[in-house]
């Protein structure tokens, strides 16, 4: 199967799909985008969080099928070519990377959370956006500071 779609602004057509095939697995074996990581496929972990048509998606669950002519757009195609974008400033500011295989998923979510926030988010918000992502490094404190000094930086630039 041919699979085309909008990858971080960029159409892409990708031969030999097969039916079963993850959008991750595209992502990160056939687009060469390793950012979006393979932890769980089951949609529980978030560390494939990507943005699909502008939605957060867990790209494990989703089938490359379904991104037939959708756009998307992963942890890459949020920096600015060598620029990062802010949330991911941040989160390197505030230690929040460690082993770093969780990291995408939380910056996308946390993208997400700020892109569609009214003002700086609760704690309690900011938890709640983030619910669906798991990280066995740091504790969470570090993440939440990101998020946070993200949020008082007017970080997301869409």
């Amino acid at each position: 199967m041919r699979v085309r779609l909008t990858v971080n602004g960029r159409e892409r057509l990708v031969d030999d799909v097969w039916e079963g095939e993850s959008l991750l697995f595209v992502l990160r074996e056939r687009c060469g985008l390793p950012g979006s990581k393979n932890a769980c496929e089951q949609g529980e972990c978030g560390s494939c969080t990507v943005y699909l048509d502008g939605v957060p998606v867990c790209a494990c669950l989703v089938a490359a099928g379904q991104a037939e002519g959708r756009s998307v757009r992963t942890v890459e195609g949020l920096a600015d070519g060598e620029r990062l974008d802010p949330v991911q400033e941040a989160f390197n500011e505030c230690g929040a990377v460690q082993c770093g295989f969780c990291t995408p998923g939380f910056i996308v979510a946390a993208h997400d959370l700020l892109a569609r926030a009214d003002g700086v988010p609760t704690d309690g918000e900011i938890r709640e956006a983030l619910a669906g992502n798991l990280c066995r490094c740091t504790g969470y404190e570090q993440i939440l500071d990101a998020v946070r000094l993200a949020a008082r930086r007017g970080a997301v630039r869409s």
